[in-house]
C-alpha cells in the first residue's frame, strides 16, 4: 500500500488546513488568563471534565476584562502549534457570559475606566436647556425609540432630530455605535448639534453588553458635544451611563432631562411676567412721585430765574444803548482822525514817490548795460574785468562785451602810454 510521506511541518500544516473546518463556538470557564509582552494572550477554557488551551493576539480581538473563574463563550479556529505540536484554539471574538461572570467583566472594566478618570464629575458638562439640534443613536424599532419620540413632543415640540439607526445588542452593535458617534464628531461643523442622546430599552445583563464595552466608553467620553445616556430600566447602570454627561434612568427620562415641560414653561413665564410687570408698576409708581415732587421744585426754581432774567435783561439793553451811543461818538472821532491820516499820508507818499523815480533815474544811469548803449564796450578775461593793461598779457583770451552780444578776442599786443 502506497501512503504519502510527510515532514512533521507537511503534515502539522495539511491538518491546520483541515482544522479550518471545525471551527466553532465554544463556551466555558477561564483559568491560567495570561498576557505576554502586553501583547500575546494565552488561556485555558474548561468544563467539568476537559480543558482547551486558548491563544489570541491583544490587537485583533476584542476582549472584554476577564479573570480566572469567569464563564465565557467564544469563536475559535482550531490549530496545532508548529514548533511544540499543542493544540489550542485561535480566538477570533470573546464574550462573557452568563450572570456572574458579565457581573464580573462590568466591574473589572469599570475599575478600568475609573483608573483612566473617565467617570470624573469634573469633565462632565452642562446640558443645554433648549436645545434645538440632537443626535438620537438607537434602534428605530425598539420601544425605546418611540417612547422617547412621544415624551419629547409631548413636553416640548420644535426639536430637530437627528435619528441614527443601529443594533442596540448582538455582534454588531458595539461598532455601529461607535462609528455614529465617530460620524457626528466628523460632521459636528455641519449638522451643529447641541447634544447626543445614546439610549435602548431594558433587558439582561448580557442584552446590554453592548454598553457595557471599552470601545462604547471611549466612543462617549470623546464626544464633541454633550451626551445624555438612557440604557435599560431605572436599576440599570451601564459603563456608557457612567461615562456620559447625563445619566438618564429610562428612554423617557432621557426625553424629560432634555426637554422642559410646555406648560410648566409657560406657567414659569407668565409667572415671570406678572412679577416683571409688579415690579413695573412699583417702579412707575415711585418715579411718577418722584417726577412730580422734582417738576414743583423746577417751577419754584424757574419762575425765580425767568424774573431774574426779565431783570438783567432790561439792564442789558439799558447797556447797550449807552454803550451803543458812547461807541457811535468814538467811531465818528476815529473816521475824522483816519480822514486825516490817510490826506497826510497820501501826500507823504506822493513827496516819496518823486524821491524814488530820481534815485532809480541814477541808478539807471550807473547801469554798465546802459553804458554799453552809449558805445562802450567791457572787457573780460579768465580773472575777470580787465581794468588795466597790466591784468594782460600777450597771448590771453579776452571777452568783449557789447550792448548785443560778446566777442572773443586774443591780445596781440600792449600799449602803454606815456
Amino acid at each position: 500500500m502506497q501512503f504519502k510521506v510527510f515532514s512533521p511541518t507537511e503534515y502539522l500544516e495539511f491538518l491546520n488546513e483541515g482544522l479550518k473546518d471545525f471551527s466553532a463556538v465554544v463556551e466555558g470557564e477561564v483559568s491560567e488568563y495570561r498576557i505576554s509582552q502586553n501583547k500575546w494572550i494565552f488561556f485555558k477554557i474548561k468544563d467539568e471534565y476537559s480543558t482547551i488551551e486558548c491563544f489570541a493576539v491583544k490587537f485583533q480581538v476584542k476582549i472584554p476584562p476577564i479573570e480566572d473563574g469567569m464563564k465565557v463563550r467564544l469563536f475559535g479556529i482550531p490549530r496545532i502549534y508548529p514548533k511544540s505540536g499543542r493544540f489550542s484554539l485561535y480566538v477570533q471574538w470573546l464574550e462573557a457570559t452568563g450572570e456572574g461572570s458579565l457581573q464580573k467583566a462590568f466591574e473589572l472594566l469599570k475599575a478600568e475606566l475609573q483608573k483612566e478618570g473617565l467617570f470624573l464629575v469634573d469633565r462632565k458638562r452642562e446640558i443645554p436647556k433648549f436645545p434645538k439640534r440632537i443626535g438620537l443613536i438607537t434602534s428605530k424599532e425598539s420601544a425605546a425609540y418611540k417612547d422617547f419620540i412621544k415624551v419629547l413632543k409631548e413636553r416640548f415640540g420644535g426639536i430637530e432630530i437627528y435619528l441614527y439607526d443601529v443594533a442596540v445588542q448582538g455582534e454588531s452593535s458595539i461598532t455601529e455605535i461607535v462609528e455614529v458617534f465617530d460620524y457626528f464628531n466628523k460632521n459636528q461643523k455641519k449638522l451643529n448639534l447641541d447634544l447626543i442622546v445614546l439610549t435602548r430599552g431594558g433587558g439582561s445583563l448580557e442584552d446590554l453588553q453592548s454598553f457595557n464595552s471599552k470601545e462604547v466608553a471611549y466612543a462617549v467620553f470623546s464626544s464633541l458635544v454633550p451626551v445624555v445616556c438612557g440604557v435599560g430600566h431605572e436599576r440599570d447602570v451601564s459603563i456608557a451611563d457612567l461615562v456620559a454627561d447625563k445619566r438618564a434612568s429610562t428612554p423617557s427620562n432621557a426625553a424629560e432631562l432634555i426637554s422642559p415641560q410646555r406648560n410648566d414653561l409657560i406657567l414659569h413665564i407668565n409667572n415671570l411676567s406678572s412679577k416683571i410687570e409688579g415690579m413695573l408698576k412699583e417702579i412707575l409708581q415711585e418715579k411718577r412721585e418722584g417726577i412730580s415732587s422734582q417738576v414743583f421744585i423746577l417751577n419754584g426754581f424757574l419762575t425765580e430765574k425767568i424774573e431774574a432774567f426779565k431783570l438783567a435783561r432790561e439792564r442789558l439793553i439799558n447797556a447797550f444803548s449807552a454803550f451803543f451811543q458812547n461807541k457811535k461818538f468814538q467811531f465818528e472821532k476815529a473816521k475824522s482822525m483816519l480822514d486825516l491820516c490817510l490826506k497826510k499820508l497820501n501826500e507823504r507818499f506822493i513827496i516819496q514817490k518823486s524821491k524814488l523815480d530820481s534815485f532809480l533815474r541814477l541808478i539807471e544811469s550807473y547801469n554798465p548795460k546802459s553804458v554799453l548803449k552809449r558805445g562802450y564796450s567791457i572787457v573780460q578775461s579768465k580773472k575777470g574785468i580787465v581794468s588795466s593793461v597790466k591784468n594782460v598779457k600777450k597771448g590771453d583770451e579776452i571777452n568783449i562785451l557789447l550792448k548785443d552780444g560778446s566777442l572773443n578776442s586774443k591780445v596781440k599786443g600792449i600799449n602803454y602810454e606815456q
